[in-house]
């Protein structure tokens, strides 16, 4: 397990106040949990208060909450890693020395795959009692959880993470009235791709096109319990976060973040870099950058 001086070796920190022999191989959370000796936390600014009652182990800290503590007085026995960005910083701290990152394939024997997917089986990771239809084709480095369905036709790219319990490349909810005014299911022949680097969180479902392709981008984001319907396409390094539902057509540009509970209507149009509030019922196209909010959907700034 780590020492300060590792952590320095990954996150080369704007400087390093301390002890860099001391260990650093116990994780804590900044005001829940008392430090001890070996202790790691991070500090965001916002929370920098609370480092008066850390007496010993590890912080790692932006340089304005340094600054901060170093007015205030800190205890010797506290070592304090300096960096840009205190989260990330943490974050990389976490996946060198705490996780278990290699990637182990398999799949599991009560899977039920049909002959003619299309993957590398030494290189994917399928869960139990996960469903493959026909025709699908699958990337390296995949993950799929346990009990997910991957309906005929959907495309999954390398690296690619889908839960558990999910639903990719169902039919979508799209009727039309017959002659005798009853209601009569759209047939829906396209599919979905998904694309590298792109994480679907548990129970979601992604509805296949009705045409053409529903799409996801490259490292796009998605959470638990969240709808994308027909047609829909989510630029790449877009985060669309848990019970969010986007209906059919919507096109989401990049870098773009769908908050909680929100709700975009079908064929609306999201910029690049836009903010979507939590709850918002988008009803309109959204510009480049805008941050929205309310029902209906207002920009705020």
């Amino acid at each position: 397990m780590p020492v300060c001086r590792d952590i320095i070796a990954v996150l080369s920190p704007i400087r390093f106040a301390g002890d860099e022999n001391a260990p650093a191989d116990t994780l804590l959370q900044l005001g829940k949990d008392t430090a001890v000796a070996g202790s790691l936390l991070w500090c965001a600014d916002k929370n920098r208060e609370k480092l008066k009652d850390v007496e010993q182990g590890t912080v790692i800290l932006s340089e304005s909450s340094f600054q901060w503590l170093s007015e205030q007085g800190y205890p010797s026995g506290l070592n304090l890693v300096v960096v840009e960005n205190p989260r990330r910083a943490f974050l990389q701290t976490v996946k060198a020395f705490f996780l278990n990152s290699r990637f182990e394939a398999g799949i599991q024997v009560t899977a039920q795959i049909h002959r003619s997917v299309r993957m590398q089986p030494d290189t994917v990771q399928i869960g139990h009692h996960t469903v493959i239809e026909k025709d699908v084709q699958i990337g390296k480095n995949v993950r799929i959880g346990h009990n997910t369905v991957i309906l005929a036709g959907t495309v999954i790219a390398d690296h690619v993470s889908i839960g558990s319990n999910c639903t990719i490349g169902g039919v979508g909810f799209g009727y039309e009235k017959d002659e005798n005014g009853q209601y009569e299911l759209i047939p829906h022949i396209g599919n979905v791709e998904i694309h590298e680097y792109a994480e679907i969180g548990n129970n979601v479902c992604i509805d296949r096109g009705v045409l053409g392709a529903t799409r996801i981008g490259r490292n796009v984001k998605i959470d638990n319990l969240v709808h994308i319907a027909h047609g829909v396409e989510i630029g790449e390094n877009s985060l669309v976060i848990a019970n969010a539902m986007i209906a059919g057509s919507a096109r989401i540009g990049k870098n773009v973040w769908v908050a909680p509970s929100s709700n975009i209507m079908q064929n609306i149009h999201i910029g690049d870099d836009a903010l979507i509030g939590t709850a918002s019922n988008v009803l309109k196209t959204v510009e480049p950058g805008a941050v929205m909010a309310g029902n209906p959907a207002k920009r705020i700034r």
